[in-house]
C-alpha cells in the first residue's frame, strides 16, 4: 500500500494529583475549551470528546498511529497542567496525578462514548467513580493494583 490510513479512537482518564476535587464546572469548561483549540481535527492528537468532574477527567482522543497512548496522555496532561497554573485557575499548584487509564474505542462505539463522557454529570450521580474506575478494569480484563 502506499499510503497510511487509521481510524484510532482512544478513551482517557486521569485525575488530579491526589485525587484532589478541584476541578470546578468553571475550570473543566476552560479546559474543554483549551482542548477542543489546541488539538483540533487534523492534528495528530484530536480532542475529540472532554468532560468530567472535580476528580477525574475523560477525554475521547482520536489519534495518528505515529502517537502512542503514553505519548498522548503525557502530552495532554503536562501541557494542560502547565496551561492551568500559567492562567491561576486555582489557588495551589495544580498538577494531574501520575498515572492514567487508556482503553481503545472501536469506531462504531465512537457516538456511544461522547455521549458516555458529555453525560458524567448525570452518571455520577448513581456512581462513584472508584465504581466506574473498577468497571473499566473489569471489562477490558486489567487487574487492578489498587484495590
Amino acid at each position: 500500500m502506499p499510503h497510511t490510513y487509521s481510524r484510532i479512537w482512544m478513551h482517557y482518564v486521569w485525575t488530579p494529583k491526589n485525587r484532589a476535587p478541584v476541578i470546578s464546572n468553571t475550570l473543566m469548561h476552560q479546559i474543554i475549551l483549551h482542548y477542543k483549540s489546541t488539538y483540533p481535527k487534523g492534528s495528530d492528537i484530536y480532542v475529540d470528546t472532554v468532560n468530567g468532574m472535580t476528580d477525574h477527567i475523560h477525554v475521547l482522543v482520536g489519534q495518528m498511529p505515529v502517537m502512542s497512548p503514553s505519548k498522548v496522555a503525557n502530552q495532554l496532561k503536562g501541557e494542560s497542567s502547565h496551561w492551568i497554573n500559567s492562567h491561576d485557575f486555582i489557588r495551589e499548584k495544580f498538577a494531574w496525578q501520575e498515572g492514567f487509564g487508556v482503553f481503545s474505542v472501536s469506531h462504531s462505539q465512537v457516538e456511544r462514548i461522547r455521549n458516555y463522557i458529555v453525560n458524567q454529570q448525570e452518571h455520577h450521580r448513581k456512581v462513584t467513580f472508584d465504581e466506574e474506575y473498577r468497571r473499566f478494569m473489569k471489562a477490558n480484563d486489567i487487574d487492578l493494583l489498587i484495590k
